[in-house]
């Protein structure tokens, strides 16, 4: 039988689905369609689990308080994955939301930071998500740190990067070591093309594996209730990429 075809955004979602499977709490912050649907497809298939908060929702959102309580959240310890982008993304998962250039004489402004280096200290599992895979986004160096992707020994940080997802590849995190490690590359993607598309060095096994595609469940559940669920809050991403009227 042929495997089902599948596009590269079913493919995102799926894959940070599979990091979120167990867990008891995932909270999605704004502007995050795919992490919002795969957080939204791993509860579809555990039967109810893990809790899924999407800010901006009404009906996935059980805050009263917006970003508040879900920083209360974080700091009880009661969220156990979050998502973080940024314009940039170094070696070491620090994460550059504020722009280009040298601060303060920024020569591109970013939307800033909002938050996110505290969610970053305290939500056990955070995925950074940037579909872009280029050599501006993925540098040796971000220009300004909005969130550091590590603290010094003894300092207390219960939270941190977990795993870099992109449009090419997935790495893992390597907090003692304070290096990213290529854990899969997506179909048509080889680790030269991810070395030449990153700015940074990482970390490579013997034998790199391919990013399993998404299963015909994981399809048909992302192409029927999980569309329909997250056009409640991006109804245009609906439309585009999940095919839904």
């Amino acid at each position: 039988m042929n495997a089902p075809k599948y596009t590269k955004t079913e493919l995102l979602i799926e894959v940070i689905a599979r990091m979120l499977d167990g867990l008891n709490h995932v909270a999605v912050g704004a502007s995050s369609p795919i992490p919002g649907a795969a957080a939204l497809l791993a509860r579809a298939r555990s039967g109810g689990t893990p809790r899924v908060s999407v800010l901006s929702s009404l009906r996935h959102n059980d805050f009263t308080d917006g970003a508040r309580e879900l920083f209360d959240c974080a700091a009880q310890g009661r969220i156990d994955a979050f998502f973080l982008g940024g314009g940039q993304i170094d070696g070491e998962a620090n994460v550059n939301l504020v722009g280009l250039g040298d601060y303060p004489k920024l020569n591109v402004r970013f939307a800033g930071s909002y938050g996110s280096a505290y969610l970053y200290f305290l939500v056990p599992r955070v995925i950074l998500f940037r579909p872009e895979h280029s050599r501006r986004v993925m540098v040796s160096k971000v220009d300004f740190i909005s969130a550091p992707g590590t603290s010094p020994p003894g300092l207390y940080r219960p939270g941190g990067p977990y795993a870099l997802v992109t449009e090419r590849c997935i790495f893992s995190f390597n907090k003692e070591a304070c290096r990213f490690c290529l854990q899969s590359i997506h179909e048509g993607e080889t680790v030269e093309s991810i070395r030449k598309n990153t700015g940074f060095d990482f970390d490579c096994p013997p034998q790199t594996l391919q990013t399993p595609p998404p299963s015909a469940t994981a399809l048909e559940l992302i192409r029927g209730d999980v569309g329909i669920n997250i056009a409640e809050v991006y109804p245009k991403f609906a439309r585009e990429f999940l095919s839904l009227s």
